[in-house]
């Protein structure tokens, strides 16, 4: 593996970001997995949009030659301020459970991966403790955000550390051999800062972005949306920029995964979403270093309204449509697996000339 050159930036301000650049993935290499695809003995886009997005890997990797063999979930942890407003079933010491878990491969996402080869990396970037959690990556930042209801979540200097700890996650795993990396997220209350932060980014009614996250009943969907209203209102977040947006009304652990997609696009590596608190920060680092989208691979449609919207907003569109709910990035480890299926067709090619027939011809 290559020395990465990683920049001397000063991680404490917005600035850095602003000089951040990514290189367009190799639109050459693109159109030959293209090609490629359409010499195996199939009906011309027969893998459907499987094709593309096998091509925007190999585009990505920049080689025909693509490995997605080294996997690896990166779950950002981050308790969320806005938990003391009741917009969640749960209370924070549920987040604190759920990381164990993580950390002992007992939750969701650990036995999925774990079933079809991939890490999972737990990741602490703001969780509500004290407690050093054998298994999970210490990268506190904070003990939680702000309630954003009073304050802003954040300080400018915790939001811009969060993304370069995201960034800087992404370094470490190229550096050790992955080649492709799935987002996951746990902290209670996250999907009500992912609606804020895309309530605002979106310039849309709160109402048509924000659900019931883990389920809420109607009272307390009301309520959430209210909050929500009132901050956007309250800090005049309409015409705000994304750090802005971010910083106020975010998460850590949304931070950490905007991150994490700058730093795919910053190193080369395709980076699989998630639901709608990875679909968030998608949006939020593309915003912040455009040309970040090239590199992001969608999983699932999910059942919050707002991943219609950010979905449309980046340009992308979700595979699995199966009204998963689940976060943790179990829905990004299932389309790891659907991608590795199609690698066994794609690597392991049978060409029409192998079974001496003639190749169907593209007429458009």
């Amino acid at each position: 593996m290559e020395c990465l050159r990683r920049p001397a930036w000063n991680s404490d301000t917005g600035e850095a970001l602003n000089k951040l650049v990514v290189e367009a993935p190799d639109e050459e290499v693109r159109r030959n997995v293209r090609k490629r695809f359409d010499h195996m003995a199939k009906p011309l886009d027969g893998m459907g949009r499987f094709e593309a997005l096998t091509a925007q890997i190999g585009a990505i990797q920049r080689t025909e030659q693509i490995d997605i063999s080294r996997k690896a979930v990166i779950i950002l942890c981050a308790d969320n301020g806005i938990v003391a407003e009741g917009i969640s079933q749960s209370g924070q010491e549920v987040t604190l459970a759920v990381v164990k878990s993580m950390a002992e491969q007992k939750s969701s996402v650990g036995k999925m991966a774990a079933h079809m080869g991939a890490d999972t990396i737990p990741v602490d970037i703001g969780v509500n403790t004290l407690e050093r959690i054998p298994g999970v990556l210490d990268r506190k930042i904070a003990l939680g955000t702000k309630n954003f209801r009073y304050e802003p979540a954040m300080t400018e200097k915790e939001a811009v550390k969060a993304i370069f700890t995201g960034i800087e996650l992404a370094a470490d795993c190229r550096e050790k051999g992955y080649n492709i990396l799935a987002t996951g997220e746990m902290g209670i209350g996250n999907t009500t800062t992912s609606s804020a932060v895309a309530a605002a980014l979106l310039d849309c009614e709160v109402t048509a972005v924000t659900g019931r996250g883990a389920g809420l009943s109607d009272e307390g969907l009301l309520q959430k949306q209210r909050i929500i209203t009132e901050a956007i209102e309250k800090y005049q977040l309409r015409n705000a920029g994304p750090l802005e947006i971010l910083k106020t009304v975010g998460g850590l652990d949304i931070a950490g995964l905007t991150g994490l997609c700058i730093g795919g696009a910053v190193y080369h590596m395709p980076i699989v979403l998630d639901g709608v608190i990875s679909m968030t920060a998608a949006l939020l680092a593309e915003r912040i270093v455009p040309g970040t989208r090239e590199y992001l691979l969608p999983s699932h449609k999910g059942k919050e309204p707002a991943m219609k919207r950010l979905a449309e907003e980046l340009g992308i569109e979700p595979v699995i449509d199966g009204s998963l709910a689940l976060g943790e990035g179990t829905g990004a480890v299932m389309m790891l697996s659907l991608l590795d299926l199609v690698m066994s067709l794609y690597q392991d090619q049978t060409t029409f000339s192998d079974i001496r027939i003639e190749p169907y011809e593209r007429f458009q």
